[in-house]
Protein backbone atom coordinates (compact mmCIF):
# COMPACT_ATOMS: atom_id res chain seq x y z
CA UNK A 1 0.00 0.00 0.00
CA UNK A 2 1.25 3.59 -0.80
CA UNK A 3 1.44 6.10 1.59
CA UNK A 4 -1.05 8.12 -0.58
CA UNK A 5 -3.89 5.45 -0.46
CA UNK A 6 -2.91 4.26 3.55
CA UNK A 7 -3.65 8.34 4.01
CA UNK A 8 -6.44 8.19 2.40
CA UNK A 9 -7.85 5.10 4.08
CA UNK A 10 -7.06 6.21 7.43
CA UNK A 11 -8.93 9.36 6.30
CA UNK A 12 -11.97 7.48 5.18
CA UNK A 13 -12.60 5.29 7.61
CA UNK A 14 -11.89 8.04 10.98
CA UNK A 15 -14.68 8.36 13.18
CA UNK A 16 -12.61 10.43 15.30
CA UNK A 17 -14.25 13.81 15.87
CA UNK A 18 -12.64 14.82 18.94
CA UNK A 19 -9.04 17.77 18.86
CA UNK A 20 -8.12 15.90 22.30
CA UNK A 21 -7.26 12.68 24.12
CA UNK A 22 -7.61 13.72 27.76
CA UNK A 23 -8.58 9.71 29.21
CA UNK A 24 -9.53 6.67 28.61
CA UNK A 25 -12.96 6.77 31.02
CA UNK A 26 -14.16 9.30 28.34
CA UNK A 27 -13.54 6.87 25.07
CA UNK A 28 -16.24 4.76 23.71
CA UNK A 29 -15.48 1.06 23.02
CA UNK A 30 -15.38 2.10 19.00
CA UNK A 31 -13.09 4.83 19.58
CA UNK A 32 -10.83 2.34 21.72
CA UNK A 33 -10.93 0.08 19.01
CA UNK A 34 -10.26 2.49 16.09
CA UNK A 35 -6.96 4.02 17.96
CA UNK A 36 -5.74 -0.12 17.83
CA UNK A 37 -6.75 -0.87 14.49
CA UNK A 38 -5.38 2.89 13.18
CA UNK A 39 -1.74 1.55 14.96
CA UNK A 40 -2.00 -1.42 13.29
CA UNK A 41 -1.73 -0.27 10.48
CA UNK A 42 0.64 2.00 11.47
CA UNK A 43 3.29 -0.55 13.33
CA UNK A 44 4.50 -1.85 9.43
CA UNK A 45 6.13 1.95 9.07
CA UNK A 46 8.73 1.17 11.86
CA UNK A 47 9.93 -2.11 9.92
CA UNK A 48 10.91 -0.20 6.84
CA UNK A 49 14.16 1.18 6.04
CA UNK A 50 12.89 4.74 5.72
CA UNK A 51 10.16 5.33 8.36
CA UNK A 52 8.30 7.43 7.90
CA UNK A 53 5.21 8.66 6.20
CA UNK A 54 3.96 12.09 5.39
CA UNK A 55 0.20 11.81 6.83
CA UNK A 56 1.18 14.76 9.68
CA UNK A 57 3.73 17.08 6.86
CA UNK A 58 3.31 20.41 7.74
CA UNK A 59 1.72 20.21 11.32
CA UNK A 60 3.63 21.12 14.35
CA UNK A 61 3.48 19.37 17.90
CA UNK A 62 4.68 20.48 20.45
CA UNK A 63 6.07 18.34 23.55
CA UNK A 64 5.48 19.61 27.13
CA UNK A 65 6.74 18.25 29.98
CA UNK A 66 6.41 19.12 33.85
CA UNK A 67 7.66 15.89 35.29
CA UNK A 68 10.50 14.20 34.55
CA UNK A 69 10.07 11.54 31.13
CA UNK A 70 12.15 9.57 28.97
CA UNK A 71 10.27 6.95 27.28
CA UNK A 72 6.88 8.54 27.10
CA UNK A 73 8.46 12.13 25.66
CA UNK A 74 10.67 10.21 23.09
CA UNK A 75 8.28 7.60 22.33
CA UNK A 76 6.20 11.12 20.93
CA UNK A 77 9.18 12.42 19.74
CA UNK A 78 9.83 9.46 17.37
CA UNK A 79 6.11 8.97 16.41
CA UNK A 80 5.52 12.61 15.25
CA UNK A 81 8.95 12.48 13.68
CA UNK A 82 7.87 8.87 11.96
CA UNK A 83 4.18 11.22 10.54
CA UNK A 84 6.62 13.68 9.15
CA UNK A 85 5.53 16.73 11.34
CA UNK A 86 7.48 19.28 13.26
CA UNK A 87 8.41 18.73 16.94
CA UNK A 88 9.06 21.84 19.12
CA UNK A 89 10.08 19.81 22.66
CA UNK A 90 9.62 22.18 25.97
CA UNK A 91 10.39 21.70 29.61
CA UNK A 92 9.76 23.08 32.93
CA UNK A 93 13.45 23.41 33.77
CA UNK A 94 14.92 26.25 32.14
CA UNK A 95 11.40 27.75 30.76
CA UNK A 96 8.86 30.39 32.11
CA UNK A 97 7.22 28.49 33.93
CA UNK A 98 10.10 28.18 36.80
CA UNK A 99 10.01 31.77 36.35
CA UNK A 100 6.51 31.98 37.78
CA UNK A 101 4.13 32.27 34.53
CA UNK A 102 1.23 30.22 34.64
CA UNK A 103 0.09 27.23 32.31
CA UNK A 104 -2.27 28.68 30.89
CA UNK A 105 -0.14 31.55 29.57
CA UNK A 106 2.74 28.65 28.35
CA UNK A 107 0.59 27.06 26.49
CA UNK A 108 -1.16 29.85 24.99
CA UNK A 109 2.41 31.04 23.97
CA UNK A 110 3.09 27.92 22.47
CA UNK A 111 -0.12 28.00 20.25
CA UNK A 112 0.77 31.58 18.80
CA UNK A 113 3.49 29.47 17.33
CA UNK A 114 0.68 27.56 15.03
CA UNK A 115 1.05 24.56 17.03
CA UNK A 116 -1.68 21.93 15.89
CA UNK A 117 -1.53 19.55 19.13
CA UNK A 118 0.19 19.86 22.31
CA UNK A 119 1.36 16.61 24.55
CA UNK A 120 1.82 17.42 27.99
CA UNK A 121 2.66 15.88 31.04
CA UNK A 122 2.11 17.63 34.25
CA UNK A 123 2.16 16.57 38.09
CA UNK A 124 -1.52 17.83 38.48
CA UNK A 125 -4.31 15.68 37.89
CA UNK A 126 -6.76 17.03 35.74
CA UNK A 127 -4.29 19.54 34.33
CA UNK A 128 -4.89 18.34 30.72
CA UNK A 129 -8.47 19.26 31.07
CA UNK A 130 -7.95 22.12 32.18
CA UNK A 131 -5.39 22.97 29.26
CA UNK A 132 -7.84 21.91 26.05
CA UNK A 133 -9.86 24.25 27.95
CA UNK A 134 -7.54 26.98 27.38
CA UNK A 135 -6.47 26.37 24.25
CA UNK A 136 -7.59 25.72 20.32
CA UNK A 137 -5.00 23.54 19.32
CA UNK A 138 -5.40 19.69 20.41
CA UNK A 139 -3.75 18.31 23.31
CA UNK A 140 -3.29 14.90 24.54
CA UNK A 141 -2.51 13.65 27.84
CA UNK A 142 0.59 12.21 28.32
CA UNK A 143 0.04 11.42 32.27
CA UNK A 144 -1.90 14.02 34.63
CA UNK A 145 -1.34 13.60 38.55
CA UNK A 146 -2.75 10.21 39.96
CA UNK A 147 -5.55 10.58 36.94
CA UNK A 148 -4.49 9.16 34.00
CA UNK A 149 -1.95 8.20 31.39
CA UNK A 150 -3.88 6.88 28.59
CA UNK A 151 -1.60 6.72 25.82
CA UNK A 152 0.58 4.10 28.39
CA UNK A 153 -3.38 2.65 28.59
CA UNK A 154 -3.94 2.01 25.09
CA UNK A 155 -0.68 0.78 24.22
CA UNK A 156 -1.15 -2.20 27.13
CA UNK A 157 -4.19 -2.80 25.32
CA UNK A 158 -2.34 -3.54 22.33
CA UNK A 159 0.19 -5.24 23.50
CA UNK A 160 -2.30 -7.84 25.09
CA UNK A 161 -4.26 -8.26 21.79
CA UNK A 162 -1.79 -8.84 19.96
CA UNK A 163 -0.29 -11.52 21.72
CA UNK A 164 -3.75 -12.65 23.02
CA UNK A 165 -5.69 -12.19 19.88
CA UNK A 166 -8.56 -10.69 21.86
CA UNK A 167 -9.47 -8.53 24.54
CA UNK A 168 -12.79 -9.86 25.48
CA UNK A 169 -12.87 -12.61 29.09
CA UNK A 170 -8.99 -11.74 29.12
CA UNK A 171 -8.17 -12.25 32.92
CA UNK A 172 -5.64 -9.37 33.81
CA UNK A 173 -3.97 -8.84 36.84
CA UNK A 174 -2.49 -5.05 38.08
CA UNK A 175 -0.22 -5.81 40.53
CA UNK A 176 1.04 -3.09 43.11
CA UNK A 177 0.86 0.70 44.08
CA UNK A 178 -2.88 0.99 42.54
CA UNK A 179 -3.37 3.91 44.93
CA UNK A 180 -0.82 6.48 42.97
CA UNK A 181 -1.16 4.60 39.04
CA UNK A 182 -2.44 6.94 36.76
CA UNK A 183 -1.35 3.58 34.38
CA UNK A 184 -3.60 1.61 35.97
CA UNK A 185 -6.79 4.04 35.84
CA UNK A 186 -6.01 4.11 31.83
CA UNK A 187 -6.12 0.15 31.85
CA UNK A 188 -8.81 -0.09 33.64
CA UNK A 189 -11.31 2.10 31.95
CA UNK A 190 -9.97 0.64 28.55
CA UNK A 191 -9.97 -3.22 29.00
CA UNK A 192 -13.41 -3.11 30.80
CA UNK A 193 -15.20 -1.17 27.81
CA UNK A 194 -13.29 -3.94 25.58
CA UNK A 195 -14.97 -6.79 27.91
CA UNK A 196 -11.47 -8.43 29.96
CA UNK A 197 -11.76 -9.30 33.74
CA UNK A 198 -9.31 -7.34 35.68
CA UNK A 199 -8.16 -8.24 39.27
CA UNK A 200 -6.54 -5.61 41.45
CA UNK A 201 -3.53 -6.64 43.82
CA UNK A 202 -1.42 -4.90 46.23
CA UNK A 203 -1.45 -3.98 49.72
CA UNK A 204 -4.24 -2.75 51.45
CA UNK A 205 -2.86 0.24 52.04
CA UNK A 206 -2.23 0.67 47.92
CA UNK A 207 -5.52 0.22 46.80
CA UNK A 208 -8.08 2.59 46.40
CA UNK A 209 -11.60 2.24 48.93
CA UNK A 210 -14.63 1.49 47.27
CA UNK A 211 -12.55 0.82 43.65
CA UNK A 212 -14.73 -2.29 43.00
CA UNK A 213 -17.27 -0.26 41.79
CA UNK A 214 -15.52 -0.25 38.61
CA UNK A 215 -16.04 -3.49 38.41
CA UNK A 216 -13.38 -4.88 39.32
CA UNK A 217 -12.23 -7.51 41.65
CA UNK A 218 -9.61 -7.15 44.42
CA UNK A 219 -7.05 -9.12 46.35
CA UNK A 220 -4.34 -8.75 48.66
CA UNK A 221 -2.87 -12.82 48.18
CA UNK A 222 -0.95 -12.58 45.01
CA UNK A 223 -0.54 -16.23 45.44
CA UNK A 224 -4.04 -17.10 45.27
CA UNK A 225 -5.13 -15.74 41.98
CA UNK A 226 -1.50 -15.71 39.64
CA UNK A 227 -2.42 -19.29 39.03
CA UNK A 228 -5.56 -17.97 36.94
CA UNK A 229 -4.36 -14.73 34.94
CA UNK A 230 -3.93 -14.61 31.13
CA UNK A 231 -2.00 -11.03 31.62
CA UNK A 232 0.34 -9.71 34.77
CA UNK A 233 0.86 -6.43 34.51
CA UNK A 234 2.83 -4.99 36.61
CA UNK A 235 3.31 -1.35 38.47
CA UNK A 236 5.80 0.60 39.42
CA UNK A 237 6.15 1.67 42.61
CA UNK A 238 5.77 5.09 43.27
CA UNK A 239 7.86 6.71 45.90
CA UNK A 240 8.10 10.13 44.25
CA UNK A 241 4.11 10.20 44.41
CA UNK A 242 4.06 8.87 48.16
CA UNK A 243 4.34 10.75 51.25
CA UNK A 244 3.50 8.38 54.00
CA UNK A 245 4.47 4.60 54.68
CA UNK A 246 2.17 2.44 53.03
CA UNK A 247 4.32 -0.61 53.76
CA UNK A 248 6.81 -1.45 56.02
CA UNK A 249 9.87 -2.17 54.09
CA UNK A 250 10.74 -2.76 50.21
CA UNK A 251 12.75 -6.25 51.51
CA UNK A 252 8.64 -7.39 52.68
CA UNK A 253 7.09 -5.40 49.58
CA UNK A 254 9.35 -7.61 47.16
CA UNK A 255 8.24 -10.61 48.77
CA UNK A 256 4.46 -10.37 49.16
CA UNK A 257 3.90 -8.76 45.34
CA UNK A 258 7.50 -9.05 43.57
CA UNK A 259 7.25 -11.33 40.31
CA UNK A 260 10.22 -13.94 40.81
CA UNK A 261 11.11 -16.70 38.63
CA UNK A 262 10.03 -18.88 41.79
CA UNK A 263 6.60 -17.13 41.63
CA UNK A 264 6.01 -17.36 38.16
CA UNK A 265 6.00 -21.24 38.65
CA UNK A 266 2.60 -20.94 39.90
CA UNK A 267 1.23 -18.84 36.39
CA UNK A 268 -0.17 -19.73 33.29
CA UNK A 269 2.76 -21.16 30.91
CA UNK A 270 1.31 -19.08 28.53
CA UNK A 271 0.87 -16.04 30.86
CA UNK A 272 2.38 -12.29 29.68
CA UNK A 273 4.66 -9.91 31.97
CA UNK A 274 3.87 -6.85 31.48
CA UNK A 275 5.61 -3.12 32.80
CA UNK A 276 5.20 0.15 32.06
CA UNK A 277 9.02 1.46 33.17
CA UNK A 278 11.27 2.25 34.57
CA UNK A 279 11.42 -1.46 36.70
CA UNK A 280 12.72 -1.04 39.62
CA UNK A 281 14.19 -4.55 39.63
CA UNK A 282 14.52 -6.83 42.29
CA UNK A 283 11.47 -5.37 43.74
CA UNK A 284 8.42 -5.28 41.54
CA UNK A 285 10.11 -7.81 38.80
CA UNK A 286 12.90 -10.15 39.05
CA UNK A 287 15.68 -9.43 35.93
CA UNK A 288 15.31 -13.05 35.49
CA UNK A 289 11.66 -12.63 34.77
CA UNK A 290 11.90 -9.35 33.18
CA UNK A 291 14.14 -10.42 30.81
CA UNK A 292 12.42 -14.00 30.49
CA UNK A 293 10.49 -15.61 27.43
CA UNK A 294 7.12 -14.39 29.26
CA UNK A 295 8.10 -10.54 29.58
CA UNK A 296 6.70 -8.73 26.29
CA UNK A 297 8.20 -5.02 28.13
CA UNK A 298 10.14 -4.42 24.92
CA UNK A 299 7.16 -5.24 22.69
CA UNK A 300 4.87 -2.30 24.48
CA UNK A 301 7.79 -0.10 24.11
CA UNK A 302 7.64 -0.69 20.26
CA UNK A 303 4.46 -0.77 20.37
CA UNK A 304 3.61 2.58 22.20
CA UNK A 305 5.42 4.36 19.28
CA UNK A 306 2.95 2.75 16.75
CA UNK A 307 -0.28 3.66 19.39
CA UNK A 308 0.84 6.90 19.75
CA UNK A 309 1.44 7.39 15.69
CA UNK A 310 -2.54 6.44 15.60
CA UNK A 311 -3.00 9.35 18.42
CA UNK A 312 -1.75 12.15 16.87
CA UNK A 313 -2.93 11.23 13.77
CA UNK A 314 -6.37 11.40 14.86
CA UNK A 315 -6.48 14.36 17.27
CA UNK A 316 -4.56 16.57 15.10
CA UNK A 317 -6.03 15.91 12.03
CA UNK A 318 -9.40 16.18 14.05
CA UNK A 319 -11.42 19.13 13.06
CA UNK A 320 -11.29 22.00 15.58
Amino acid sequence: MTDDRRQEKLKAKARWTRKDLLSVEELSREEIELILTTAESFKEVSTRDVKKVPVLRGKTIANLFFEPSTRTRTSFEVAAKRLSADIINFSSTGSSTSKGESLADTAKNIEAMHVDTIVMRHSSSGSAEYLARCVKAGVINAGDGIHEHPTQGLLDIFTMREKKKSIKGLRVCLVGDILHSRVARSNIWGLKKLGARITLCGPPTLIPPGIEKLGVEVTYDLDSVIKDQDVLNILRIQLERQKGAFFPSIREYAAEYGISQERMLKAKKDVIVMHPGPINRGVELASEVADGPQSVILDQVTNGVAVRMAVLFHTTMAER
